[in-house]
């Protein structure tokens, strides 16, 4: 039972050092880097779409290069 209190406290008193470390040395306010990481995430689902777009683009064109020789295929047996 002793060590497993030694163990909790020193638990305790490295997570109370470690908060409070981190309060220190954070440059930015809590609300500025709140605000930060959302026009961060903002930005990438920006890119996501913008990224999605340009492939499903390529994609459509791709299929219709894939879809002409069949399509002219047809259309020259029914000629």
């Amino acid at each position: 039972m002793k060590k497993f209190t030694r163990f909790l406290s020193g638990m305790i008193l490295g997570s109370v050092i470690g908060g409070i470390s981190v309060l220190l040395l954070t440059p930015a306010s809590g609300d500025d880097l709140r605000s930060e990481l959302q026009q961060k995430v903002k930005d990438i689902q920006a890119e996501i779409k913008t990224a999605a777009s340009e492939k499903r683009r390529e994609l459509e064109e791709e299929l219709q290069k894939l879809r002409a020789p069949v399509e002219r295929e047809e259309g020259g047996e029914s000629e």
